[in-house]
């Protein structure tokens, strides 16, 4: 079948065979008279797959002609084709989109005037940054639509990864932490010692706190700053014995973890959510959350906490993704803003 190229379109005027593209796959927008025109992206795989001839002044031109001309036109062109080119190999009807998003995509069997579109995606490239912020904007546009956000990334061999991007609300099964009584603690270098069994017994009977060692527990630093500001544990320093405040706890604690008020204002919110949090640092994260007794269940989730401007290059982001998915977790980006902290959960998905 033929087409001409007319500016950055191709159109096929033959009413016949306008009709057979459009009807096999959706291609194009049908025009008056029977014409149909495909945007460049559409003719280039048709062309491709050998369903189409385009030409330009009586001349045929190849596909990687076009796909030279689109790049020209377009930044990033080459790469959305690379998605575009493997969903609808995969058997999806593909239509562009309105700018930031780049594609609508429809489940197999399915057409734009028939059925709404399974996702919104969008086609990035490895070597881009991933800005956090523009994520979820990109994931109000299609939760206020009621669509799912798919991630296409394009590696430097063109093979596409997917990830499934939702918004989370992690939830715990425990109660408030036990504000009876407060237990003496001893301040050390990078953590804090419980030294007597019954104090140990009750805030690591209750909430998990700690790890214990042999009659005693071992807090974290943020363990030891949420209590002590819950009013539930008293410190002194184990050197000196003098007593340790909040503020001076607080300043020694960022002297060995720079980012230990970003950590702890994602600690105590899942506190607050009910659930149990221990260190994801086997894992490579910050935290990993746990809905109940962690001696009965594994972690649903390994969470990073990250300021509010977070970027990140996107191989850091496929290892975090990638490490959580074998371990069977959910890897989870805990945005610590001013108001509150928000969890995105990413997650690689096969179309």
């Amino acid at each position: 079948m033929s087409g001409t190229l007319v500016g950055g379109s191709v159109i096929v005027g033959d009413p016949a065979e306008a009709s057979q593209i459009h009807n096999k796959g959706s291609y194009g927008a049908p025009q008056s008279g029977g014409a149909l025109k495909l945007e460049l992206m559409e003719a280039i795989y048709l062309v491709e797959s050998g369903r189409l001839k385009v030409t330009e002044g009586g001349s045929e031109i190849p596909a990687a002609e076009l796909l030279r001309r689109g790049h020209r036109a377009s930044e990033g062109f080459e790469v959305r084709y690379l998605v575009y080119r493997e969903m609808r190999q995969r058997g999806y009807i593909v239509k562009t989109s309105s700018p930031p998003l780049d594609f609508r995509v429809f489940p197999r069997g399915g057409s734009p005037n028939k059925t709404p579109s399974r996702w919104w995606m969008a086609a990035i490239s490895e070597r881009s940054t991933f800005d956090l912020g523009d994520l979820l904007e990109h994931l109000d546009r299609t939760s206020d639509v009621r669509k799912n956000l798919l991630l296409a990334v394009v590696d430097e061999e063109s093979d596409v990864t997917y990830y499934e991007v939702r918004r989370v609300v992690p939830r715990g099964r425990l109660g408030a932490v036990d504000l009876s009584s407060a237990h003496e603690a001893l301040m050390m270098a990078d953590r804090v010692l419980v030294d007597d069994d019954a104090s140990a017994a009750a805030l690591h009977g209750g909430h998990f706190f700690g790890k214990r060692i042999g009659p005693g527990l071992q807090l974290s630093l943020i363990e030891a700053s949420f209590l002590v500001e819950l009013g539930a544990l008293k410190l002194r320093d184990a050197k000196t014995n003098k007593p340790v405040g909040l503020s001076a706890l607080k300043k020694r604690a960022r002297a060995v973890q720079p980012d230990f008020d970003l950590r702890l204002s994602a600690f105590k919110d899942m506190k607050g959510r009910g659930m149990v949090v221990k260190t994801g640092f086997k894992y490579g994260s910050h935290f990993r959350a746990y809905e109940g007794d962690p001696d009965k269940t594994h972690a649903r989730y390994l969470v990073h906490a990250v300021p509010e401007e977070y970027t990140a290059m996107w191989p850091e982001v496929s290892r975090a993704v990638r490490l959580a998915h074998g371990v069977k977790k959910e890897i989870l980006l805990g945005r610590v803003t001013k108001k509150e902290v928000e969890y995105v959960s990413l997650s690689r998905f096969r179309p």
